[in-house]
């Protein structure tokens, strides 16, 4: 259940603070107001993808957080428990920020976490349903996913799914296997080629490296031997070196520290130092003797280089891109040398996986047949109970079969096709969806489908944009009613322009544009009393105060509101 809902500085939205009741919460407000703008906030919160335009003209940074009571949700508990997360007597702080530059920020009790997190965690706990949702009903390869959803046969589904694309890469491959016998040949003779010379040359990671350094040494061998000479010159030669000075200064310390013990921790130093540098003499002294100029090494270093170079221009662009490609190359000229053996194992694996995938899709469509029975019950109880009393709706499941044999054609979701059928008149036969004429009467079907789907799920929370959108009068009633009913057990946020339907508010909210120092802002207000009185009279004529539309306000307060809501 959502309990709390703070917003800044999101659209025209300032500074706003709900809190939100169990039941039936209802929002209402002119048009344009930011009624939209706060289920805007809430989808952003919920882990909607957004850009800086939400950002308040003015500010650096959104921030929308929300409490959440997770309680009576298993699922959003164990989510919670496996990431180390502690919700607190049940209750989860949320928060969700974004700045100019970008930059997003999630915290889920205080722990960073990801959008794809906060989405994860809050689908346990909120499911909003809007406007826009009617079309995507529409679309028929939508009522797969929402009749698995029902059947709760979803991870099962796209288990399968990934199995099936599994199958279709086996079968891509065993196509390329397939080939004409000259082309593999042809690539067979080319990996060869590109193998042998990649295995004849010996290529080593990180061998061009040392080699450039071993060039650069040998190209200026004699301007290194003179810097090494050099060295070895001023530590040993005549005059002031460092060593025959050292010996002078050894000789006087020691003269010195014969008059004054202190000067014994010197006289080591002076020796540490003077031992130090006649080893690096003598290793200048043997390096000298050691090396000389070599112009046969040269060349061959360069020559290795070269090779390197061409290896990496026909394979490269790195030494190590030519080791792997020397590497896949073997493998899959084994592939191709051995292709008949491996034709016939994965001939066999593909065997395998059809017959398996194909109990397993039938498998799969029984249990959806079984579910769209349920199914269908439930959507006809609820419509017949929003103003559509000979509505029948039904699930249409149909088999593709190949005509070779007769057996159903096994696609990627199975061997069902799957749509949605509703007759909404007496007399009628079942249509498509997308063949409804009237707005109203797919709105009531939507809102019979997201009942249903909330009786089978744990989620504690609906939300409902303007599902009232296109009604009125006597569906307008039967769509209060029923939200009415569904708010006992779960806790309903809607958005409405319906009088009827507010007046059925346990927890009425109005949403209105102020001016505030010359900027449009939105505020959130509850509504209690002759407040709420007044909400009504203007949604029912558009005049707060008139004496007609208050008596009429009074009288769907009294007539709808529920025990222990403040009427006015």
């Amino acid at each position: 259940m959502l309990e709390e809902l703070s917003i800044r500085d999101f659209a025209i939205i300032e500074r706003v603070s709900i809190r939100f009741e169990k039941g039936l919460n209802l929002l209402t407000g002119e048009t344009g107001a930011g009624k939209s703008i706060l289920i805007g906030a809430l989808g952003f919160l919920l882990g909607g993808k957004a850009d800086t335009g939400i950002i308040r003209a003015g500010a650096e940074e959104t921030l929308v957080s929300g409490l959440l009571d997770a309680s009576g949700s298993p699922e959003a508990l164990a989510w919670l428990a496996e990431r180390g997360i502690e919700a607190e007597d049940g209750a989860v702080v949320v928060r969700r920020g974004l700045r100019r530059n970008g930059r997003g920020a999630v915290y889920i009790q205080n722990a960073p976490a990801t959008r794809q997190d906060l989405a994860d965690l809050t689908s346990f706990l909120v499911d909003i349903h809007g406007q826009h949702e009617h079309q995507s009903l529409m679309k028929v390869e939508n009522h797969r996913r929402l009749l698995d959803r029902f059947a709760r046969t979803e991870d099962e589904a796209n288990a399968f799914a990934r199995d099936f694309a599994d199958l279709s890469a086996k079968r891509r491959s065993m196509e390329r296997m397939a080939q004409g016998e000259r082309e593999r040949a042809r690539e067979i003779e080319l990996l060869r080629f590109a193998v042998d010379e990649i295995r004849a040359a010996k290529p080593r990671s990180g061998e061009e490296d040392e080699l450039r350094d071993e060039e650069r040494r040998l190209a200026q061998f004699e301007k290194l031997r003179d810097a090494v000479l050099a060295a070895r010159d001023a530590l040993t030669g005549a005059g002031d070196a460092a060593l025959p000075a050292l010996r002078r200064a050894r000789s006087s310390v020691e003269a010195a520290q014969a008059v004054d013990p202190r000067l014994g921790e010197l006289a080591r130093r002076v020796d540490d130092s003077y031992y130090e540098l006649e080893d690096v003499a003598d290793a200048l002294r043997a390096w000298t003797e050691g090396q000389g100029a070599d112009p046969a090494r040269l060349e061959a270093v360069e020559e290795r280089l070269a090779q390197l170079q061409k290896l990496r221009k026909k394979y490269g662009p790195s030494i190590e891109d030519v080791i792997a490609y020397g590497s896949e190359g073997e493998e899959r000229l084994e592939r191709l040398e051995n292709w008949e053996e491996d034709r016939e194992a994965l001939l066999a694996e593909i065997a395998a996986m059809e017959k398996d995938l194909y109990a397993r899709a039938l498998a799969l469509s029984d249990k959806r047949r079984a579910a769209a029975a349920t199914l269908e019950e439930r959507i006809v109880s609820v419509v017949r109970t929003l103003g559509m009393p000979h509505a029948r709706f039904s699930v249409r499941l149909a088999r593709k079969e190949a005509s070779e044999d007769g057996k159903a054609v096994v696609g990627q979701w199975g061997v069902d096709e799957i749509e949605f059928l509703i007759a909404a008149n007496k007399g009628e036969a079942p249509r498509e969806l997308a063949r409804i004429a009237s707005g109203g009467e797919l709105s009531r079907v939507m809102l019979a489908l997201k009942t249903a789907f909330a009786e089978s799920d744990t989620v504690g929370t609906l939300l409902f944009d303007e599902i009232d959108t296109g009604i009125g009068g006597e569906v307008a009633l039967s769509v209060g009613e029923h939200l009415q009913t569904l708010a006992r057990a779960r806790q309903v946020l809607c958005v409405t322009h319906l009088a009827s339907i507010a007046a059925r508010a346990d927890n009425h909210y109005r949403v209105e544009k102020a001016i505030d120092q010359e900027r449009t802002t939105t505020r959130v207000s509850r509504l209690e009393g002759e407040e709420r009185a007044r909400e009504i009279a203007r949604m029912l004529a558009g005049d707060p105060h008139g004496g007609t539309s208050l008596a009429h306000a009074a009288e769907l307060l009294g007539r709808y509101a529920p025990r222990g809501a403040t009427n006015g």
